[in-house]
């Protein structure tokens, strides 16, 4: 069985339009100092620029193709089971406006509900936890891997592109809007994420000092006059859930007058789609009554990263190493034997030709 999207006659102008007036109402709030729980025209800016390739099915079938390769695949070109479903497009059959891709067939997460009580699920029972704790698993590995190990990343999931398959996996569709962060940010979100994970305490001041000054690195600046660890406080509300007291009087409600979120000048953009997932995966775990830390999660893959990539760089110094010596050698080699009596240094010249000699018939053999 297959699915078909079909793109609606002018439906890109449409909604461009209703985005280019929220972005104007947004602008209008931001001028006037009206106090919202977060800075949307920052986040209508960032819909914005991604929803361009919303409407583009062929862009969309080469990020579900490139989404299965870094789930089904490690950063060392290993296979690995995902930990979701995701449809894979039918190239023969994608164009611009048109995309036929894999049917998953389950109900989408907004249903669910309605499906325990079908299947006499209890709400708070055992079966229902457990169904819980699976679905964040799945979720926050699938995150995880695509946040931290590609910075390429699904930017829309809500409960209507979440499934709950009839065989009990995860599904996850939709893939209009997807969001590349650089290498350098995906790793600051890798440090900020281990700085959470090692903190001895919510309050310890070092502990704070240094999330704080991961977070930074990640676009957050605060406004003036507000209470002390703010970067940190933000760091919290992104990455763990499972945070019960918040430093310096900050709250966890994004509507409070002292969430973290109103300590901000502005969202920053590259951060505004990375939020939308993490916030969705804090309210899942908020839902179904589970303390769920991102940061205790995500630490094994953020050590991973960081690891693999000093790795690349101590490999890297010793290719350029090693390259710095050769030349050196053959410069040196080139200079001792210029200097030689000719006699000499025309039987040294034929031993280099005849080691060379070796070398191209050995590579040669080895090609053949």
């Amino acid at each position: 069985e297959v699915a078909v999207k079909v793109q609606r006659p002018s439906i890109e102008d449409k909604l461009m339009g209703d985005v280019a007036n929220l972005k104007r109402i947004a602008k209008l709030f931001r001028e006037l100092h009206v106090d919202l729980p977060v800075d949307y025209y920052a986040v209508f800016t960032e819909l914005e620029e991604q929803l361009k390739d919303e409407f583009d099915f062929e862009a969309e079938a080469a990020s579900m193709e490139r989404m299965h390769n870094i789930l089904t695949t490690d950063g060392k070109g290993a296979q690995r089971e995902s930990p979701i479903v995701t449809p894979r497009s039918i190239p023969a059959l994608v164009s611009k406006r048109v995309l036929v891709m894999d049917f998953l067939k389950g109900v989408p997460l907004s249903r669910a509900s309605d499906e325990m009580k079908r299947k006499g699920i209890v709400a708070d029972g055992v079966e229902a936890k457990m169904f819980a704790m699976k679905l964040l698993k799945s979720l926050t590995t699938a995150f995880g891997w695509s946040i931290l190990e590609s910075g390429f990343f699904h930017a829309d999931a809500h409960p209507g592109n979440i499934f709950i398959l009839d065989d009990g996996r995860i599904g996850l569709i939709d893939f209009g809007q997807v969001k590349q962060v650089s290498s350098d940010y995906r790793k600051t979100v890798a440090k900020v994420i281990l700085a959470l994970d090692e903190r001895k305490s919510d309050d310890n001041p070092d502990d704070l000092v240094r999330i704080g000054t991961y977070a930074a690195g990640l676009g957050i600046e605060l406004k003036d006059d507000v209470p002390a660890h703010g970067h940190a406080a933000m760091a919290m509300w992104l990455f763990d859930g499972s945070v019960e007291t918040f430093p310096s009087g900050y709250d966890e409600s994004e509507v409070s007058l002292n969430s973290p979120l109103k300590a901000m000048k502005e969202f920053p953009h590259d951060l505004v789609l990375l939020a939308r997932s993490t916030v969705l995966i804090k309210g899942l775990a908020k839902r179904f009554g589970v303390r769920w830390s991102l940061s205790q999660e995500w630490a094994p893959i953020a050590r991973r990263v960081l690891q693999s990539s000093t790795d690349q760089i101590k490999e890297g110094n010793s290719h350029r190493l090693g390259l710095h010596f050769k030349t050196w050698g053959k410069q040196q080699t080139e200079r001792v034997v210029k200097n030689l009596p000719r006699p000499v240094k025309k039987r040294a010249l034929s031993a280099v030709l005849r080691r060379q000699q070796r070398h191209d018939a050995k590579q040669r053999k080895r090609q053949s």
